[in-house]
């Protein structure tokens, strides 16, 4: 698990049984270092948990070292964030492929403590991607930052995902999904309890919408014990990312950074899963592993 070098060849060798072009971005000169390879170094690092590019760059060997240059290495990696998705996807499609049943959730992004909420400059670029005060209903707090939003199958393969500020209700997210999903059952919390919108749903893309009741309603009816059971499946996996990943650990200033780190994490989790289920024959969840 610490040779990185392994780790390394390992995850390039998924990234190219999946078909994924070498370049991705359009440069006059040709690069030493290619698109693809550069993701998997990133990913890698991700896997291993190191968050430090000081860090990354005093493992990596000799031979890496040699073709690309930190800073290089840092604003390609935010340009690549549309390749590092797509790669997430198509993983993503072989595990998903015939699922009929996921489940949505969101988690607390935190950038800093609400003490330094007013004068934090992170991420605030641009108006429409600036962090700003939210609750968390489980966790019965308020912090600053933004909220992921996501959904999983229930084998705990992530199928979408979003980023929005943190007073973004997790209700709104049920938007993007009738872009992206249809025909099956989304399993979520009493966050996303509304009529209206299962009726949206249920008429525009045949998703049955099945969250629990609240006990003063009327005609209450308690969920089925297999969707409550199963909705613990994306709260592991939100646990692991922060355990793990140390998703909630952040040092990117800007919104790109912080988009494309977030991202690289969870591609990260897809691919150990990915060796897990289709190279290492072993439990599709067990993400703290050697890979050799």
């Amino acid at each position: 698990m610490h040779n990185f070098t392994t780790n390394y060849e390992i995850i390039l060798e998924v990234l190219n049984q999946i078909g994924i072009q070498s370049s991705f971005l359009k440069q006059i000169r040709i690069p030493k270092l290619s698109d693809k390879e550069l993701t998997a170094i990133n990913l890698t690092a991700e896997y291993m948990g190191i968050d430090s590019e000081y860090q990354l760059f005093r493992v990596l060997p000799k031979s890496i070292l040699s073709l690309i240059e930190r800073s290089v290495y840092n604003r390609r990696k935010r340009k690549l964030f549309s390749f590092i998705n797509q790669i997430r996807e198509q993983l993503s499609e072989k595990f998903n492929a015939y699922e009929d049943y996921y489940i949505v959730d969101s988690m607390p992004l935190e950038i800093c403590k609400l003490s330094r909420s007013s004068r934090s400059k992170i991420c605030k670029q641009n108006n429409y991607s600036s962090p700003n005060k939210g609750y968390c209903a489980s966790q019965k707090s308020t912090y600053y930052g933004y909220k992921l939003h996501a959904v999983c199958s229930v084998k705990g393969v992530f199928k979408s995902l979003d980023i929005s500020p943190a007073s973004v209700h997790d209700i709104h997210y049920l938007k993007d999904i009738k872009a992206q999903m249809k025909n099956c059952t989304l399993i979520a919390d009493k966050g996303y309890l509304s009529t209206k919108w299962q009726l949206d749903l249920f008429n525009s893309c045949n998703i049955t919408l099945d969250t629990p009741m609240r006990n003063n309603q009327k005609q209450y009816k308690k969920q089925a014990y297999v969707f409550r059971k199963s909705r613990k499946r994306i709260e592991t996996l939100f646990s692991q990312l922060c355990d793990q990943f140390m998703i909630r650990r952040n040092y990117a200033k800007s919104f790109d950074g912080f988009k494309t780190r977030i991202l690289s994490k969870i591609t990260a989790l897809t691919v150990i899963q990915y060796l897990n289920y289709f190279v290492l024959n072993r439990n599709l969840n067990n993400i703290k592993i050697n890979l050799s």
